[in-house]
């Protein structure tokens, strides 16, 4: 019960957020739903996914309230848990699954295609279950081998000299690879992996030169690459490998010129066995709040280039009109 109200009950908060006309009481471990018929089926169906959720292992957010209440009103008698995909990984009696059904079809177009692209805002998860499918892989012996990889691009701040070894340096950059991989399996076990290359983590120009196979590439923050370093990356695929490319084309940090991300959306769209995996605000698994900000600066920037697009036909209009 305790899992599935949540900490400080916040699970039942917003079970009581997406069903207003239901009343919600809880004692002990009964729950009690009372108001419109139509409604309280839904709500009740939906108490019953989150439960088997929970005896099957899974950690409940507000995000799993929210989806499964949505997926039961389009369709009450849908699986919760079906809708969302199985358990990829358990790690420390945490199971680390798809939490929505755009998180599900991306990690189903990983199982099926060689090279999948991950693009959406921050928060929906796509780098987590990238690392996720790639230690599954390993532990299913379909690979020998993790590379983790991302570009050395400072996010707007200037980070200025960095005293220490090359390794030294760049770590802040790969440091939330190296957080998730010790999410993922044991921290103990982490070292030996790392010092024996079956699993790696390294900015992006290691990788020039080189061929990979038999392993699960992981780029991440793909959207501060250019397009040289893209088609360098992607040229790297060896036999028996899979690669998966993350990114957010609203976050591009580079100095100036094309992300290598947008790029590859126009130049690979149609190739066999590359598919691109559109996330939205709506798969956001963080703090409610993030989908909330995705939204806000979407509608900002949406209007900012509006704005823009006004501005400059009426300064065309006004040199037609001079002349």
């Amino acid at each position: 019960m305790v899992r599935l109200l949540g900490p400080q009950d916040r699970l039942l908060t917003r079970l009581e957020r997406e069903h207003p006309d239901v009343r919600v009481a809880v004692r002990g471990n009964l729950v009690t739903l009372e108001g419109p018929e139509d409604d309280v089926q839904v709500a009740t169906r939906l108490v019953q996914e989150l439960v088997d959720l929970v005896r099957q292992g899974a950690n409940l957010s507000q995000t799993e309230v929210s989806e499964g209440s949505r997926i039961l009103r389009q369709d009450s008698t849908r699986s919760l848990s079906d809708a969302i995909g199985e358990v990829i990984l358990t790690s420390r009696g945490k199971s680390i699954r798809a939490k929505t059904e755009g998180q599900r079809s991306y990690v189903e177009a990983i199982d099926h295609h060689t090279i999948v692209f991950g693009i959406g805002p921050a928060g929906t998860g796509k780098t987590y279950l990238a690392m996720a499918k790639a230690v599954q892989a390993l532990h299913r012996k379909e690979v020998s081998r993790i590379i983790l990889t991302r570009p050395a691009v400072e996010a707007g701040e200037r980070l200025g000299f960095l005293p220490g070894t090359l390794t030294d340096k760049i770590d802040p950059y790969l440091r939330p690879l190296y957080d998730a991989l010790n999410e993922m399996m044991d921290p103990e076990l982490v070292p030996k992996l790392l010092a024996t290359g079956v699993v790696e983590v390294a900015p992006l120009a290691y990788m020039r030169g080189r061929t990979l196979n038999d392993s699960f590439i992981v780029l991440d923050e793909a959207q501060n690459t250019s397009p040289e370093q893209m088609k360098m990356f992607l040229t790297r695929l060896g036999f028996g490998s899979k690669m998966v490319v993350t990114g957010d084309a609203t976050q591009v940090d580079l100095p100036a010129g094309t992300s290598g991300l947008q790029v590859a959306q126009q130049v690979l769209g149609r190739i066999d066995d590359i598919h691109f995996a559109m996330l939205t605000s709506a798969d956001v698994v963080r703090h409610t709040l993030v989908g909330e900000i995705v939204d806000a600066y979407t509608e900002h920037d949406q209007r900012a280039m509006a704005r823009q697009a006004r501005q400059s036909q009426q300064s065309h209009h006004a040199r037609r009109g001079r002349h």
